[in-house]
């Protein structure tokens, strides 16, 4: 099964990306008349039929369409501190995608390390996740925003989680979870968040958890909750 992405798709005929139709053609040496999988990212999955099979624009015919391609009976929102090096947040974008994530922010706490992201980048490493793992939804990446910014936007939203280190009352993550309904986890950088962060979310509704008895590092726990919220909804 060959996956192909275009986020803009309109006709029964159209046109992949460049860079998808060098893929097609040079990388996989895909013909006229083969058959591949073009998703929008939205959910939309079409069977097509290369029409013609220019390495630059190969145009398609869809003769099939599947419309809410395995759709998920839940969602999850991660808010995850970047971390100190690069490679180790793209592992999480990337096996977040294949496990099934919607919406992930990047965000800069106290202890943040690192304060800026490349979205271009990132939202690169989220398609080719998408397309590996064979799903038809591009996770949405947002912006990277101040910790405190975010945590009062979310003060009104139901089922909202910080997973934390420090001391104190927390409540364990696999029993809070609620299945077929929409949450957000938060997850901080390696130094932790702060005990300001902390009080603060809790003030705005959070509720403290608890990964486990380990100490996990960022990516770790952030796939860690994703893994839960999956296997909670199976």
């Amino acid at each position: 099964m060959h996956w192909f992405y275009l986020s803009d798709i309109q006709g029964k005929t159209f046109q992949l990306p460049e860079s998808e139709s060098k893929h097609c053609s040079k990388v996989l040496r895909l013909d006229r008349g083969d058959t591949i999988f073009v998703t929008n990212g939205k959910g939309s999955l079409y069977e097509c039929k290369i029409f013609d099979d220019n390495s630059k624009k190969t145009t398609v015919e869809i003769i099939n369409e599947f419309v809410n391609y395995r759709k998920r009976n839940y969602k999850l929102h991660l808010a995850v501190a970047p971390t100190k090096t690069n490679d180790r947040y793209e592992w999480f974008l990337e096996k977040a995608t294949e496990i099934g994530i919607d919406e992930i922010t990047p965000i800069v706490c106290f202890h943040s390390e690192r304060r800026k992201i490349n979205q271009t980048r990132y939202n690169k490493v989220l398609e080719a996740a998408m397309k590996q793992s064979y799903k038809a939804y591009h996770p949405q990446l947002n912006e990277i925003v101040l910790f405190d910014k975010i945590i009062k936007k979310y003060s009104d939203f139901e089922h909202k989680y910080i997973a934390h280190c420090l001391d104190g009352e927390k409540a364990g993550f696999f029993q809070s979870i609620n299945p077929n309904t929409e949450s957000i986890v938060f997850i901080g950088p390696e130094g932790g968040f702060s005990p300001e962060e902390v009080s603060l979310a809790i003030l705005n509704g959070f509720v403290p958890v608890n990964l486990g008895q380990s100490r996990l590092r960022t990516e770790t726990a952030a796939i860690v909750a994703c893994t839960a919220v999956s296997i909670i909804n199976q």
